[in-house]
């Protein structure tokens, strides 16, 4: 059985974007205006689409339980897997008692919650991003702040906002690669175009953490720390991203801003100490010292980390791990029985790569850790349990989302909120952005959301005569704001965050600030496609352009 998608099911594109919209519409008013747990929403969100594929759209009643079936199980592997694994590592340095030595290191360096979310939340979670993405920088870096202290909320909505800066690059650059191969532009063009958008994002990036978390004048006594954390990360950024491509750019970045903030704190202090109000005072004690083997060892977690994730993310190594341990599969009765549009049909593979899959990368690092930090693995195995235990609605929230997501894509519903996007005209270059920011919302996924629109963007551009490497690259900058909204990513902030059924409070918290942040780069592409043309690269497709006859 083959079934085609329909794009107008109304045959009037505005009635049809109105009704594909509903149930993005119903997460945004379940969780500001009801404030529905995670889990309830994202399943009464996943019921609405499901009845307006098919009655509306007319999608068979099998192929849409096969959609949210498909989305449900990749948001179990390889999303949640990496959830639980991030959680779980979390657990064992707390366990151990090992934090309370991370916490005093870091006390060492600042007691200052400003300057360690400017450490931790922006320059540690944009080199995780660079290396492993998917869920883990948020995950790791919320935990992290909660462990030393920070209001959860603020932990949590922190980390979601800071990983604005590095998602367009992503795990070695994936998110600009997959652009490049649905676009056909080249990757090093769109490379350097986002490379020449997000840096003005990231030098105010810091800046905006911390008003968040403190107000104005809080923020303006810092502001020495906020300018060597935001101009070293993005003048890396723009260097890597120019001219070294994208796979570089979050681990140069964010290992270069936190070396240049922690060797500028060895000869600058803020006035005062900020910490949240009605929060103990700081707890840090001079005269306790520890030995370099005491730190390392406390450290050795995110070490093995670090070093875990760096090794997976190599594509030697990760071809290798999927030459032994993958399994991939045509999805029964969902594979090439849905028809596009233009007549292709589509691929519903699944793969089950558990070697190579960011997740197994972590719980290795997790498994060396546990005798490193003085526990068992029979503990470890206990712990495990009780991680599992802790996250189970997170995961419910996660995989239904997914099969939310999926869902959207496939009955059409995604491509008819675009089609209304891309009839814009000469306005569109102001409306690409929203075009990715809506893909990640949906998805979760830059990657995802570069997919579904790449080829849009670029047909688009060419016929209002612009450069599509500004849309294309728009995409992809415009996703990265709609990542703190995600309803992906607020499942995985507050399981990390310890707010699993808090997830409405979170995704008030962020949703404004992703607004504000899609305006400035829809403004940002207008002014790259009409008025500051010079800002954009010169492609290998451009220069053919001009001397073809």
């Amino acid at each position: 059985m083959i079934w085609k998608q329909v794009i107008d099911p109304f045959n009037n594109v505005a009635l049809s974007a109105l009704l594909a919209a509903l149930p993005i519409l119903f997460v945004f008013y379940a969780l500001i205006i009801r404030q529905m747990k995670g889990y309830q929403a994202s399943l009464i969100a996943t019921g609405i689409a499901l009845l307006i594929a098919v009655f509306m759209y007319g999608m068979p009643v099998k192929l849409a339980a096969l959609s949210v079936s498909h989305g449900a199980l990749y948001g179990l592997f390889p999303i949640c897997w990496l959830v639980i694994t991030a959680v779980f590592l979390f657990n064992i340095t707390v366990k151990s008692g090992q934090f309370e030595i991370i916490k005093h290191v870091m006390g060492g360096i600042t007691s200052d919650r400003r300057l360690q979310a400017l450490l931790i939340a922006f320059s540690f979670g944009s080199f995780l991003e660079g290396t492993a993405g998917f869920g883990a920088p948020v995950a790791i870096t919320a935990a992290m702040l909660v462990g030393l202290g920070f209001n959860p909320l603020y932990a949590a909505g922190i980390c979601l906002i800071a990983n604005t800066a590095p998602v367009a690059f992503g795990p070695i650059g994936i998110p600009i690669t997959v652009a490049s191969q649905v676009s056909g532009i080249p990757e090093m063009a769109i490379s350097q175009m986002v490379g020449r958008t997000l840096p003005i994002l990231s030098v105010m990036l810091p800046f905006y953490l911390v008003m968040i978390m403190a107000g104005v004048q809080k923020t303006r006594e810092i502001m020495p720390a906020a300018l060597v954390s935001g101009l070293s990360f993005a003048l890396l950024q723009f260097l890597s991203s120019n001219f070294l491509g994208p796979a570089l750019p979050d681990v140069i970045a964010g290992l270069g801003s936190i070396v240049c903030l922690v060797v500028f704190l060895r000869f600058w202090k803020p006035k005062t100490i900020w910490r949240f109000a009605n929060e103990p005072a700081p707890t840090f004690n001079a005269d306790t010292h520890y030995t370099s083997g005491q730190i390392v060892r406390a450290w050795s977690p995110f070490i093995l980390l670090t070093i875990m994730i760096i090794a997976w993310g190599l594509q030697p190594v990760k071809d290798a791990l999927n030459s032994i341990g993958m399994v991939q599969f045509e999805f029964p009765g969902l594979h090439n029985t849905i028809q596009a549009g233009d007549g292709t049909l589509l691929p519903k593979l699944f793969k089950f790569n558990y070697l190579s899959a960011g997740g197994t990368a972590i719980l290795l690092a997790s498994l060396m850790s546990i005798p490193l930090v003085g526990l068992t693995y029979r503990q470890g195995a206990s712990l495990f349990g009780v991680t599992l235990n802790q996250l189970k609605f997170p995961i419910l929230t996660i995989a239904t989302v997914l099969g939310f997501a999926y869902i959207l894509n496939d009955s059409g519903m995604t491509l008819t909120l675009a089609s209304v996007l891309a009839s814009t005209g000469v306005l569109f270059p102001f409306f690409a952005p929203v075009l990715g920011w809506l893909g990640v919302f949906i998805t979760g996924s830059d990657t995802s959301a570069n997919a579904l629109f790449g080829k849009l963007q670029y047909v688009t551009a060419q016929s209002i005569g612009i450069d599509p490497v500004v849309t294309v690259a728009a995409n992809v900058s415009g996703g990265v704001v709609g990542k703190m909204i995600s309803p992906q990513s607020i499942a995985v902030a507050a399981a990390a965050g310890d707010l699993v059924g808090q997830e409405s409070q979170l995704f008030r918290f962020t949703v404004k600030h992703s607004f504000i942040m899609l305006g400035f780069i829809c403004c940002l592409t207008l002014l790259q496609a009409y008025v500051i043309k010079w800002i954009i690269p010169v492609s290998v497709e451009a220069v053919a352009r001009l001397i073809s006859p």
